[in-house]
């Protein structure tokens, strides 16, 4: 699957064409995973760059890099998912699930977590 990532265009190749606003609405919803993938990546620029390194210690770094990290994951899957629910439409079967927005959303609950911990047990300077 990782070769199509580079050559979409061999899925013509397979099945039948899927009705256009199919496609489209696959690709919106990629754009969609891009578009949240950056703000991740932006957020963890944003600790790192803005936070305290005395006051937040390695918590920032850990906060900074997780960020950027998942939100690099994000970009990877968004494609992966593309590409598979492209495939499916056009093999008439029916779209792949995924576990994924639940893990994205238990990684950055636990961060979000994380962060209310420290800032409500940290005394202001």
């Amino acid at each position: 699957m990782i070769k199509l990532w580079f050559r979409p265009e061999r899925l013509n190749d397979e099945g039948t064409a899927p009705d256009y606003r199919f496609s489209l609405a696959n690709e919106r919803t990629f754009l969609a995973w891009i578009r949240t993938a950056l703000a991740l990546i932006a957020g963890g620029i944003a600790m790192a760059q803005f936070l305290s390194a005395e006051k937040w210690g390695a918590l920032r770094d850990v906060l900074a890099v997780g960020l950027i990290a998942v939100g690099a994951a994000c970009a990877l899957r968004a494609v992966s998912r593309w590409l598979r629910c492209e495939w499916a439409m056009r093999h008439g079967r029916d779209l792949p699930p995924t576990r994924f927005p639940a893990a994205l959303a238990i990684v950055i609950t636990i961060g979000a977590v994380a962060v209310l911990v420290y800032i409500t047990f940290t005394k202001a300077p």
